[in-house]
């Protein structure tokens, strides 16, 4: 693997299916796969038990099928598919920019293509709905931004703002604009 890449590629932790309470680690490094767990029972035979675990390099790791069921069974089979993929040297390495930079780049995209990229994943989806990246797409398409059409994507949101067409944007900023006179006006 790169040399470039973190020391732990991916960790998770999580609680064994009901109903278990044991606590369960599993953590991917550059070279190895680390499975943690602890007992957590009311039982008097589990009560002294230590806290296992089980270190395995990535190749070992591929061929032990007794360790991927029980990290299937604990935290899923999408997390099972993505240890083997870290373990073969497969990185996502676009899931790890930071969102800085994937929103940046994501503002250059076509709405149709930023519709479907959101449809990739949870955090893909929460970056395409994000305030930050439509403000960005605003303010790229538009010459001038006010400070009254910044209040109203205050109360709107900037991706409520984008898709409302310009007499309905004109009615909103009037609207807005007569109620804080009004506002001042009754006020002694």
């Amino acid at each position: 693997m790169a040399s470039w890449l973190p020391e732990t590629l991916f960790e998770i932790v999580g609680q064994g299916p009901a109903p278990s309470k044991d606590y369960y680690q599993l953590l991917v490094t550059r070279s190895q796969v680390i499975f943690r767990w602890w007992k957590i029972s009311l039982r008097s035979e589990y009560r002294s038990t230590k806290p296992g675990e089980a270190k395995e390099t990535h190749e070992y790791f591929l061929e032990n099928s007794h360790l991927q069921i029980q990290i299937a069974l604990i935290f899923g089979a999408r997390i099972l598919d993505h240890v083997l993929n870290l373990c073969e040297g497969k990185i996502d390495f676009l899931e790890r920019l930071p969102d800085n930079l994937l929103l940046n780049i994501i503002s250059y995209l076509d709405l149709e293509d930023i519709a479907r990229l959101s449809q990739t994943s949870r955090r893909f989806a929460k970056l395409c709905r994000s305030d930050n990246l439509w403000e960005q797409i605003v303010q790229s398409t538009c010459d001038h931004i006010t400070p009254d059409m910044r209040a109203l994507a205050k109360d709107l949101g900037w991706r409520q703002m984008f898709f409302t067409n310009k007499l309905q944007l004109q009615r909103h900023l009037r609207r807005r604009k007569q109620r804080h006179e009004s506002q001042r006006s009754s006020q002694p």
